[in-house]
């Protein structure tokens, strides 16, 4: 029996696709947003908590939240054969990996609940699929997740079975996957990483959440490999919001959310309120671009020391390039109708 290397504790840091990077983020909760004049709150603590901020839940995330519930609840039966899986889809920088790892969070706390005082155990994996992936490169992302040794000596088979042994003892419920529209089945390595993929699915008795760019516009579901796919797997778009009807008022909620939760010590409450069509304007509608907006006008602020965020300092953040391509972009005027003479 192959056994998987225990979470380190001395490690600085550690990436999410490491069982002891994933302990230290379901670990570590959010830091306690104290009163901005509290003496004791050191400036580079207010820089640590403006850095990392607040996540705050969208309705995408509620409905991706109660899909993975349902799912969960429906392969808990399911011995063998196709379970059911969910994948999310949408345009890069609308919170889709956020919204995942929010996910794994949260089943993980969940089952630490049911089964306290066992350490055994391994409710959620997250891996993302590597750039040009192959079976063996993909079932490593696995093994590395576990701290597999001696991977090097393993041939893809070897790999394989390790993997689903562990995962299988570990009660392993939850398998999240980001980045799957890296895998291209119009070649053969990326046919064989998704062959890789649907026979992992098969053989560990989890639930498995996809998430990636568009990829219900990705070679991902098309053929005979894709139509598979799409039979077993349901998808939730995670779109930006637009600014009109009840998108508007999420929007306008979030702003919010995001400006009470500024610890600034010079920020006025609900500056940011005063904005949200320009915030929108900036940003698309999408949240990995809010985000960064605001976190990064808080940290200048904080640097500066003006402590406070204005229309003026957030006109000079520069954000993603597709941002700043879409906030430059012409709008289109309808022309008026020339009457016929």
């Amino acid at each position: 029996m192959v056994t998987a290397a225990q979470p380190a504790t001395t490690s600085a840091f550690s990436p999410l696709t490491t069982w002891d990077g994933w302990q230290q983020f379901v670990d570590t909760p959010h830091a306690p947003a104290r009163n901005a004049g509290d003496q004791e709150w050191t400036l580079e603590q207010r820089e640590d908590y403006h850095a990392r901020f607040v996540v705050l839940k969208t309705p995408a995330m509620d409905t991706i939240s109660t899909a993975v519930r349902r799912l969960l609840l429906l392969n808990r039966g399911q011995q063998g054969g196709a379970r059911r899986g969910l994948i999310i889809s949408g345009p890069a920088t609308t919170g889709k990996t956020t919204a995942m790892q929010q996910l794994g969070r949260t089943v993980e706390l969940a089952d630490r609940r049911r089964h306290p005082n066992q350490d055994g155990r391994l409710p959620v994996l997250f891996i993302t699929v590597p750039p040009s992936s192959t079976p063996k490169m993909l079932i490593s992302e696995f093994a590395r997740f576990l701290g597999l040794p001696t991977l090097e000596r393993m041939n893809q088979i070897q790999i394989t079975n390790a993997v689903c042994e562990l995962l299988c003892e570990m009660g392993t419920q939850l398998v999240l996957v980001d980045d799957v529209h890296l895998m291209d089945t119009r070649s053969r390595a990326g046919a064989e990483t998704s062959d890789q993929l649907k026979y992992l699915g098969e053989r560990i008795p989890a639930t498995f959440v996809y998430s990636g760019i568009d990829v219900e516009a990705s070679p991902l579901l098309t053929g005979v490999r894709g139509s598979q796919l799409a039979g077993r797997f349901k998808i939730v778009r995670n779109q930006p919001l637009r600014y009109g009807s009840a998108d508007k008022q999420v929007w306008n909620a979030l702003v919010n959310g995001m400006d009470s939760a500024l610890r600034l010590r010079q920020h006025r409450p609900g500056t940011l309120v005063t904005h949200p069509a320009y915030l929108h304007a900036r940003t698309g509608g999408r949240m990995g671009s809010l985000s960064h907006l605001i976190r990064e006008a808080a940290l200048v602020s904080l640097l500066d020391g003006t402590e406070k965020i204005t229309k003026k300092l957030l006109e000079q953040i520069e954000l993603d390039t597709a941002a700043e391509q879409r906030a430059r972009a012409p709008r289109r005027h309808r022309m008026p109708t020339q009457r016929q003479p």
